[in-house]
C-alpha cells in the first residue's frame, strides 16, 4: 500500500496536479507535498530541498512531475538549461518542454516524445512565444511569427515537414486526436498532418476546411471544425456520423470525450455523437434541450453546466458519466440562483413600490402647495 501524507501536511493547497499514479500539490507558502507512486513522481525526497519553498506551478506526464520555481528554475537533471528566466512549462505523456524568457525551448523527458531534430533545433532557438503539448507524444511551439514548429514522435503529429510551408504564418490555434494534429489559420483555414486515421488526412473534407472555420476540436481520434455560419465538419474516424453531422447547425460551441462529442446550439441543447460512452445522451435527452452553457469532456463521459447552475451528466459510470451520488451537491448552485432571482424580483417590486410612494408624495406636496397658496 502507498501511503498518503498526514491531512496536516495537505492545509492551505493552492494547486494540484496527477500523473497515472501520483498526486503532487503546492501549499500557500510555496512548497510541494508529493505522495503516490514511487516511480511516477509520488517520491519527492531526491529533490526535497528544492521544493520547500518558491513553486508557483507544477506540471505532470503520466510518470513524472516538474515544478517552475519564482526565480525561473526547475528541479530537473538539465539544471544548467533551466537554472533561470523559465516562464512555461508542459508535458504530454511522457517528455516536458519548458519556453524561457530568451524565447528557446529546452525538453526533457523520453526521447521519443520530446526528441528534437537537427532541423528543427535552430527554429526553437529564438522567438518562440507559447509551447503546447498536442498529442501524446508530440509538442508545438507557437512563434512570434505567426508560424508553427513541431516535434516529437513522427507517428503521433511531432512531424509537420510536409505541410511546413502551409505553416510558416497566421497560424491561431492548433490541437490533437492521440495521433494527428490539425491548425486553424488567420484566414479560417485548416491544416492537418500526423497518423491518417485519427485525422491527420483531411482530404475528404478539404474543399469544407478551406475558409470560415472559427475553431477547432477533438477527441481521441476524430476533429470537427465550426465554421461562422454554425454549420460543423469532420474528419478522422467519424465516418460513420458524417451523414449526421453534416446537417447539424446553429452550433456555438463543442467538446471531445473519448470517442464522442457534444455540441451546444444557439438555444443552449445539446447534440451528442460516437460511442456510446457519451455519444449517447439518450438517458438524459430532457435535461439538454436548453440552458447549457458550457460542457467538458473526460475520458468516456461528459457533464453540462446549465444557465441555473445545475450539471447533467452522461456516459459511462465509472469515468463519472453517474452523477447520482453527488446530485444534491450538484444542484446547490441552481438553489442559489432561484434564491437569487427570488430576490432580485422581491428588490423589484420594492423598487417599484419606492417610486410609486416617491410619486404619491409629490403629489401629496403638490396638493399642499396649492391648498396653502
Amino acid at each position: 500500500m502507498i501511503a498518503s501524507p498526514s491531512l496536516h501536511l495537505l492545509g492551505g493547497v493552492v494547486q494540484g496536479c496527477a500523473t497515472c499514479g501520483a498526486f503532487a500539490v503546492i501549499k500557500n507558502n510555496g512548497s510541494v507535498v508529493t505522495w503516490g507512486h514511487p516511480d511516477m513522481g509520488g517520491d519527492s525526497s531526491a529533490v526535497a530541498s528544492l521544493l520547500t519553498e518558491g513553486v508557483v506551478q507544477i506540471v505532470a506526464t503520466d510518470a513524472a512531475f516538474a515544478a517552475i520555481k519564482d526565480d525561473g528554475s526547475d528541479s530537473t537533471a538539465i539544471a544548467t538549461l533551466l537554472a533561470e528566466g523559465v516562464v512555461q512549462v508542459c508535458g504530454n505523456t511522457r517528455a516536458f518542454a519548458a519556453r524561457k524568457s530568451n524565447g528557446s525551448v529546452v525538453t526533457w523527458g523520453d526521447t521519443f516524445s520530446s526528441g528534437i531534430s537537427s532541423a528543427i533545433a535552430p527554429l526553437l532557438a529564438t522567438g518562440v512565444v507559447h509551447i503546447c503539448a498536442t498529442s501524446v507524444n508530440a509538442f508545438a511551439a507557437f512563434k512570434a511569427s505567426g508560424s508553427l514548429v513541431t516535434w516529437g514522435s513522427q507517428f503521433f503529429g511531432g512531424d509537420s515537414s510536409k505541410v511546413a510551408p502551409l505553416l510558416t504564418e497566421g497560424v491561431v490555434q492548433v490541437c490533437a486526436t492521440n495521433g494527428a494534429c490539425a491548425a486553424l489559420l488567420l484566414d479560417g483555414s485548416v491544416v492537418t498532418w500526423g497518423n491518417d486515421e485519427e485525422g491527420g488526412d483531411s482530404s475528404q473534407v478539404a474543399t469544407l476546411l478551406t475558409e470560415g472555420v472559427v475553431e477547432v476540436y477533438s477527441n481521441y481520434y476524430a476533429f470537427v471544425a465550426l465554421k461562422a455560419d454554425g454549420s460543423v465538419v469532420t474528419w478522422g474516424e467519424t465516418s460513420w456520423t458524417r451523414q449526421y453531422t453534416k446537417h447539424l447547425s446553429d452550433v456555438v460551441d463543442v467538446c471531445g470525450s473519448g470517442g464522442a462529442f457534444a455540441a451546444i446550439k444557439s438555444g443552449g441543447s445539446v447534440v451528442t455523437w460516437g460511442d456510446d460512452w457519451g455519444g449517447d445522451s439518450s438517458e438524459v435527452a430532457a435535461l439538454l434541450t436548453e440552458g447549457v452553457v458550457q460542457i467538458c469532456g473526460g475520458e468516456m463521459a461528459f457533464a453540462a453546466i446549465k444557465a441555473d447552475g445545475s450539471v447533467v451528466s452522461w456516459g459511462d459510470s465509472r469515468f463519472g458519466g453517474d452523477s447520482s451520488a453527488v446530485a444534491s451537491l450538484l444542484t446547490e448552485g441552481a438553489r442559489l440562483k432561484r434564491k437569487a432571482a427570488k430576490l432580485h424580483r422581491m428588490a423589484d417590486k420594492m423598487f417599484v413600490l419606492k417610486v410609486s410612494m416617491q410619486k404619491l408624495r409629490g403629489q401629496i406636496r403638490a396638493g399642499d402647495h396649492e391648498l396653502y397658496h
